[in-house]
C-alpha cells in the first residue's frame, strides 16, 4: 500500500514518496529511446513525461484491486512477434463463464498516455470495473512512440481487432455488438480506428484491411481529437511546437505525425472524418477540471452539426472534489466514476438490437 516517507534533512519540507517511478511495470521509460530517430529534445521530453506520469499513477496503484466476479486472460499475443506492444488481455464477468453464454457485448479499450506512455496494465482497474458493468472487455497494447508513429499505432490496433474478429468466438462474448473506448490519446486512436473500421475508403487511405467487426458505438474519456496543431506542414513545422514547447505531443509531432500529414485531407483530421465517414453513436465524458475539456466539446459540436447520435457528459466539479483528466480511468473507484460506468452501460445497451 501507499505510504508516507519524510525527508530526513533538518528543515526540509516533508515529501510524499511512493517509490521509484521507474519501478512501475506498466510503461517503458528509457529502454526504447536510444537511437530512436527523434531529436535529443524530444527524447528528453518523452523520458521526463513518462516519469512524471508514473509519479502521478503510483499512489493510485495502491487502490487497484482484482474483483472476485471478473475473470481475466492476460498477455495474449495478437501478433506472434514477441513484442510487448502486441499483447492483449480479456476481462470477462464471471457470470459469462458460468453461463457459457454469448450475451455480453464487447468493449475494446485503447489506453492513453500521450502516445508515449503506458501499456494495457495502466487501465486494468478501469477495464475490470467496465466488465463488472456487463461487458466483455479486451484491453490492447500498442507500440508507444518512438517505437511506432501514429499510423503505426493504428496498424497495431487494427491487427488486434483482426485477431479478435478471428478468435473472439472462442470466448463467451457477443461479437455482433462491439464498442471501442479510449482515454486521452487513446481517445484519438479509438476515434480514428472506429472510422477506419467503418469506412473502406478511409481504411484504404491508412493502408488498413478492416477486421470485419461491426463497431456499434464509441465511448471516449477526456479524448484528444484535433491533431492538426501537432501535424507538420510542408516545411515540417507545427503550430503546437512554438505554443507549447514542453508538451510531449508537440515535441514528437513533427516525427510522430509526419505520415498523417500526407493522408488524404478527407480523412486526415477529426472534423473532416465526421463530414466524410459514417461515425457510429458516441459517448463523450469530460469535466470542468479536464485540461483538454474543449476537445470533447468541439467534437460534440461537430457531431451535432452532422446529426450524429452522441451523448456528451461534462461534469461540473466542486471545491475540494477535483475531477481531473481521465478521472474515471485513473480513479475508477470513486462515486463520480461509478456514474460514468452507469452512463456507459446505458449508452451501450440502448444500442443493442
Amino acid at each position: 500500500m501507499a505510504h508516507v516517507r519524510y525527508e530526513p534533512a533538518l528543515g526540509a519540507t516533508p515529501q510524499l514518496d511512493f517509490g521509484n517511478p521507474r519501478s512501475a511495470n506498466w510503461s517503458e521509460f528509457e529502454g526504447d529511446l536510444d537511437n530512436c530517430g527523434y531529436d535529443a529534445n524530444a527524447v528528453r521530453i518523452i523520458r521526463d513525461t513518462r516519469l512524471a506520469f508514473a509519479r502521478s499513477d503510483m499512489p493510485r496503484s495502491a487502490y487497484w484491486t482484482t474483483p472476485d466476479d471478473v475473470d481475466s486472460i492476460t498477455d495474449i499475443p495478437y501478433l506472434d512477434d514477441g513484442v510487448r506492444g502486441h499483447l492483449l488481455d480479456l476481462y470477462l464477468p464471471h457470470d459469462a463463464v458460468i453461463r457459457a453464454g454469448t450475451g455480453y457485448p464487447v468493449y475494446i479499450d485503447i489506453h492513453g498516455g500521450a502516445f508515449v506512455y503506458g501499456y494495457k496494465e495502466l487501465n486494468r482497474n478501469f477495464n475490470m470495473t467496465l466488465a463488472r458493468h456487463g461487458f466483455a472487455v479486451f484491453s490492447l497494447n500498442y507500440r508507444p512512440a518512438p517505437q511506432a508513429d501514429f499510423i503505426g499505432q493504428l496498424h497495431d490496433i487494427a491487427a488486434a481487432l483482426a485477431w479478435i474478429g478471428e478468435h473472439g468466438r472462442a470466448y463467451p462474448i457477443d461479437l455482433d455488438h462491439v464498442f471501442l473506448t479510449g482515454d486521452s490519446a487513446g481517445g484519438a486512436l479509438a476515434f480514428y480506428q472506429t472510422a477506419i473500421q467503418s469506412d473502406s475508403a478511409m481504411a484504404n487511405a491508412y493502408g488498413v484491411t478492416p477486421s470485419g467487426l461491426h463497431i456499434t458505438g464509441l465511448a471516449t474519456v477526456s479524448g484528444l481529437f484535433d491533431l492538426s496543431p501537432y501535424t507538420p506542414d510542408n516545411q515540417g513545422e507545427t503550430r503546437a511546437i512554438s505554443a507549447a514547447p514542453g508538451n510531449v505531443v508537440a515535441a514528437i509531432g513533427p516525427q510522430f505525425f509526419k505520415r498523417l500529414a500526407h493522408i488524404d485531407p478527407s480523412y486526415r483530421f477529426s472534423d473532416a472524418i465526421v463530414r466524410n465517414t459514417t461515425v457510429p453513436p458516441m459517448y463523450l465524458v469530460t469535466s470542468s477540471d479536464d485540461f483538454i475539456e474543449s476537445e470533447s466539446l468541439a467534437l460534440a459540436t461537430c457531431l451535432s452539426r452532422r446529426h450524429v447520435d452522441f451523448e456528451l457528459h461534462d461534469t461540473k466539479t466542486h471545491p475540494g472534489a477535483p475531477l481531473g483528466h481521465v478521472y474515471s480511468v485513473c480513479m475508477s473507484w470513486i462515486p463520480e466514476s461509478e456514474t460514468v460506468f452507469k452512463q456507459i452501460h446505458a449508452f451501450s445497451y440502448r444500442l443493442l438490437n
